[in-house]
């Protein structure tokens, strides 16, 4: 079967090299913050954008000292193609320090549930007090235990991708 971000979408590529590129599954979620207790082991993230353009967005990411650069294409449903290199730290530093206007920090938590893991990040800063869980899929129709501590869904909500709280914090919203 061929996934919905195929031909109509990119149709440049050939069949055999959409069959094995990188598709993330993501589906994307409040948080409620007074039933969520964060495990110990939360990790700290910096990240900026080189490209915020609505067909695709380059980030730079960096957490203790690996660093990396996503370019992620246009999101249909809870999709989207995703391709991410690490980078020395030193020049994700310098992208972040020189190209990227709008930095994000926040802390990512991993919670396994079962063969998937949600990742629930506390965003700082002008993001704060914002708490949204992302849990990656196989496919949209995996079914997902939600625990308590999750809200409403916001997967096709543009203000709560991540590109778009750096240009429009979550304080600034009214």
């Amino acid at each position: 079967m061929v996934h919905p971000l195929t031909l109509g979408t990119i149709g440049y590529l050939t069949r055999a090299f959409i069959r094995n590129m990188a598709i993330e599954i993501e589906r994307k979620f409040l948080v409620h913050s007074a039933l969520f207790t964060p495990p110990e082991d939360g990790k700290y993230i910096k990240q900026g954008y080189l490209s915020v353009e609505p067909s695709r967005t380059v980030r730079v990411r960096i957490s203790g000292s690996d660093a990396w650069l996503t370019v992620k294409g246009k999101s249909v449903g809870a999709s989207r193609l995703e391709f991410e290199y690490p980078i020395p730290l030193e020049e994700a530093q310098i992208l972040l320090d020189s190209l990227c206007e709008q930095i994000i920090e926040k802390i990512r938590y991993r919670i396994p549930q079962g063969s998937l893991c949600w990742a629930v990040d506390v965003f700082l800063g002008q993001n704060a007090p914002l708490l949204l869980a992302e849990i990656e899929l196989p496919s949209e129709h995996t079914q997902v235990d939600l625990p308590a501590w999750v809200a409403q869904e916001v997967t096709e909500d543009p203000r709560y991708f991540n590109s778009r709280l750096g240009q429009n914090p979550y304080q600034s919203w009214s």
